[in-house]
Parts: C-alpha cells; structure tokens; sequence
C-alpha cells in the first residue's frame, strides 16, 4: 500500500481535511484553512505590535524610576 497522501488523492472523501462540519466540501475546507492562516498571520503580527508597545511602555517607566532614584 502507497502513502497516505495517495491515498486520499484516490479517495478524497475519507481525508476528515475535506470536510466542513459533516459536509464533503473540499474547496470550502482549503478556502476555510487559508483563511484561518491569514487570520492566525494577522493575529501574531498585532500581537508582536502590542509586545513592542507594551515594551516601550515598561522600558519608559524604568527610565523614569532610574532618574527619581538620582
């Protein structure tokens, strides 16, 4: 027996990847996971936005501390 990659090119309604919900919808199934890549992307870089500022934040009040302690 072959891989399972061709496997599920022989028979794509047994790969679950091809389904939304309990409906066999292939190209809704790889629309929806592209989608949820491009949200999971836009996701992670405001994350990494709100990091910088938070850091910006924390770095401004150790500044401030450093200086009353003078």
């Amino acid at each position: 027996m072959g891989e399972w990659s061709e496997y599920f090119e022989d028979f794509p309604e047994e790969n679950p990847a091809n389904y939304i919900g309990e409906q066999f919808n292939p190209e809704g199934a790889r629309r929806l996971r592209a989608q949820k890549t491009e949200l999971q992307a836009k996701l992670q870089k405001e994350q990494a936005a709100l990091d910088a500022e938070i850091q910006a934040v924390i770095d401004k009040a150790k500044r401030n501390n450093q200086r009353k302690s003078r």
